[in-house]
């Protein structure tokens, strides 16, 4: 059975395959993408008032070999009186491939009226990306493309618009607006990476004193992949307890649950069950986040905050 899992995480990551080539499609996705959108949306550093640290892991579909394994490290917070700087930093691992996101993050925010805030951010960092084929069992004698290792490096440049008000923000990004192609040691062109687009939003509904409720979602798109649609509905009692539930569409559905264990400290965890064929072959997918806040200073950022 573990022989048959193997071969199965080696053909997910050939699924990526079109000749020589591997088009680098998804970024690493997350269920908990609605505490983590720094990650994805520069435009919102800064925006929660609160000097704020983030720590993520993921795993997905447990049980798989060579399945996607992935780590995120988030700081930000307000310099001024409209602006955010932030530091992400992603490790991310599928099959024999490993690559880190490190991103320097700047945000300006600007007054639309009252009660709505336009924050602009900017992205720029590096990409770092290994392929070592020899930690897999696929081998091919006529395809040079997998007996060469790659080591290779990509300067990122993106950016990220996020609109929010007290109860509701929607928001548009671009993590790398740059297209790249990395080459192995025969110089076989085998990489394509592809920019990728992200549109997403959320309200929060107050439901009598102690309930609140937020729908929200996340589209993800990418030339030469299908659409990806997250929505995911989330109730918050008493301003400490968080409970929901999440689909990806055509892919899988998810159970949520948070903890607000003091003011400044939220435990959040997500599991994924696979609908495709893939739920044969692995456990479910577990996603973790740890959240630190110091004080807020924004009107729009009451602690706890439900975004």
């Amino acid at each position: 059975m573990k022989h048959n899992k193997f071969i199965i995480g080696i053909a997910v990551f050939v699924s990526f395959l079109t000749g020589n080539e591997i088009v680098a499609q998804q970024q690493p996705q997350y269920t908990q993408y609605m505490y983590n959108t720094m990650s994805i949306n520069s435009g919102y550093t800064g925006t929660n008032g609160k000097l704020e640290a983030t720590l993520l892991h993921r795993s997905q579909w447990v049980g798989l070999d060579g399945a996607p394994r992935t780590q995120v490290l988030g700081i930000h917070g307000e310099t001024g009186t409209r602006t955010g700087l932030g530091l992400s930093a992603v490790n991310d691992r599928i099959g024999p491939m490993s690559q880190q996101y490190i991103n320097a993050n700047f945000a300006y925010r600007l007054n639309i009226s009252q009660n709505t805030i336009l924050s602009l951010g900017i992205n720029a960092g590096v990409n770092i990306m290994n392929i070592d084929w020899s930690e897999g069992m696929y081998q091919s004698q006529t395809d040079n493309a997998f007996n060469a290792n790659i080591n290779s490096s990509r300067l990122i440049i993106g950016s990220g618009g996020f609109l929010y008000g007290e109860k509701w923000y929607a928001g548009l990004s671009v993590p790398n607006f740059l297209i790249t192609e990395s080459y192995n040691d025969i110089e076989e062109s085998v990489i394509r990476r592809k920019v990728h687009y992200y549109l997403q939003g959320g309200y929060v509904f107050d439901i009598g004193e102690d309930f609140k409720f937020k729908p929200a979602f996340l589209i993800k798109a990418v030339e030469g992949s299908p659409v990806t649609y997250d929505v995911s509905a989330n109730f918050m009692y008493k301003e400490r307890f968080v409970l929901g539930a999440g689909y990806r569409f055509t892919d899988a559905f998810s159970a949520l649950a948070g903890f607000q264990i003091t003011p400044s400290i939220f435990l959040g965890y997500a599991y994924d069950r696979s609908i495709t064929n893939l739920q044969k072959y692995n456990d479910g997918s577990h996603e973790i986040i740890l959240k630190f806040n110091l004080q807020s200073k924004s009107k729009f950022a009451k602690s706890p905050r439900f975004f």
